[in-house]
């Protein structure tokens, strides 16, 4: 049987709970296309991030 060989101490403990703490995702309108996309991330439809052109926009084909 497997036995700790040491106490995990309150920090670690902390460390391993704080990820029971996350939220689920924010998600954000973008002021230009309207479309909802992550805060700090690049809007993939327009492909715009912080008023600069860093993709190519994502073409529809219908």
């Amino acid at each position: 049987m497997a036995v700790p060989k040491r106490k995990t101490s309150p920090m670690k403990r902390g460390f391993r709970r704080s990820a029971d703490a996350i939220k689920a995702p924010t998600y954000i309108e973008d002021k230009d296309s309207g479309e909802l996309r992550r805060p700090h991330h690049v809007d993939l439809k327009s492909g715009m991030y912080r008023g600069r052109q860093v993709l190519k926009p994502k073409v529809v084909e219908e």
